[in-house]
Parts: C-alpha cells; structure tokens; sequence
C-alpha cells in the first residue's frame, strides 16, 4: 500500500523558492510583479486595450525589460515561474516511481499550493485563455514549446530515453490531453470545483491506461 502523501506546506513551498539561486528568486519576483499589475490593467480595461507601455509603466520597468521577462503580451497570460519548482520537486521523487507516478507525485505536492496562493488570478488567467482570440492561439503555441518541452524532459530524465523519442512525445501529449480535461471542467464550474483534485484524478486514471 502506497504512503498517502503529507498535507502541502505554504512555508515548504517559500523554503523551496528560496534554495532557488539568487539570480533566479530576482527573476521570478519581477515576473510576477510584471504579471500582476498586467492582471490588474485588464481586469480594470480589459485585454485587447491595454498596452505593453501601460503595463510596463505600472510595473516601474522600459518596455524592453517588459520584453525580456516575456516575449508577447500574451505570454503575460499564460506563462508562470513554477517550473524550477516543479523540475526540483521531480528530480526529487524516488527512483522506483515510473514516469507518470513520479509527474502525478510532484503536482500533488506543488499544484495545491499554487491553488492555495493564487485559485483567483489563475481563474482569471485561465478564462482569459480561453475568451480572447489571441490568447488562445498563444496558448497553444505555448504548449508545444513550452509546456511539452518541460514535460518531454521530465519524462525523458525519468526513463532514459531522449525527448524526441516518438513514444516520449505521446506520452507528453497524452499527459496535456488531460491536464487540459482537468482545466475545461474547472472553468466550466465557474471555478467551484477543485482543480488540484480534477488534475491528479485525471493523471491517476491515465496512468491506469484510461479503462473504460
């Protein structure tokens, strides 16, 4: 029988961020400080009128540090600083645990938590992903490149074999397919459902091979 795992800890997650090195904390207090007065902005005005210019102005930053922390406005949106977290957390799971074990381990011990700081913000976010023309073009895009990537190399590291192994590549899919499930359910119960829970339901039930 396996070890249910231990409640989540906001400070375990703080203590996390601060074994980051120093350049890469600094990295990620000023994307978020970016991140949330773009929240605000659109919130206030709404997407498509407010303006890289405005946002940087409020953030006190140029327009190309704006560009450099992200490289569209729509990554703004859609892009987050938890892979560091969720790379240490991974590497961290016992070697005995199987590619998808070790995944669905390490978001049920960062997903609640991030849940826990920011359930609005990624409401917010997400639905805007989903709404605005343009974001939802980018966010597709941001999961090839970006969201895949991190996953094949999770996986990669985890088996042994190379992230552009075609098995590899499905797997990755696969695990987006229904982290994608997991998210459309959530938005579509105007947030009420629990979404950490949706993921690792999901995640376990794939890592049964999906019987129906």
């Amino acid at each position: 029988m396996s070890t249910p795992p231990s409640e989540p800890s906001l400070d375990a997650f703080e203590e996390r961020l601060r074994r980051l090195p120093l350049r890469e904390r600094k990295k990620l207090r000023t994307r978020r400080a970016i991140q949330d007065h773009a929240l605000r902005l659109f919130a206030e005005q709404g997407y498509d009128a407010t303006t890289v210019e405005q946002i940087s102005a409020a953030a006190e930053i140029s327009p190309s540090t704006f560009f450099r922390y992200f490289p569209t406005k729509e990554d703004v949106v859609i892009e987050d600083e938890y892979d560091p977290v969720l790379a240490e957390v991974f590497r961290a799971q016992p070697p005995e645990l199987s590619p998808i074990e070790a995944l669905r381990a390490t978001l049920r011990d960062v997903f609640p938590i991030v849940y826990e700081r920011e359930s609005a913000a990624l409401f917010a976010r997400t639905r805007m992903m989903v709404e605005v023309p343009a974001l939802r073009a980018r966010m597709f895009d941001s999961m090839r490149t970006g969201t895949l990537t991190v996953i094949n190399g999770f996986v990669a590291e985890r088996s042994g074999r190379d992230p552009a192994d075609p098995e590899v590549q499905a797997f990755s899919w696969a695990v987006l397919g229904v982290l994608q499930a997991a998210m459309y359910s959530w938005l579509d119960s105007g947030g009420e459902l629990d979404l950490p829970g949706l993921v690792d339901r999901n995640l376990a039930f794939l890592a049964a091979g999906l019987p129906l």
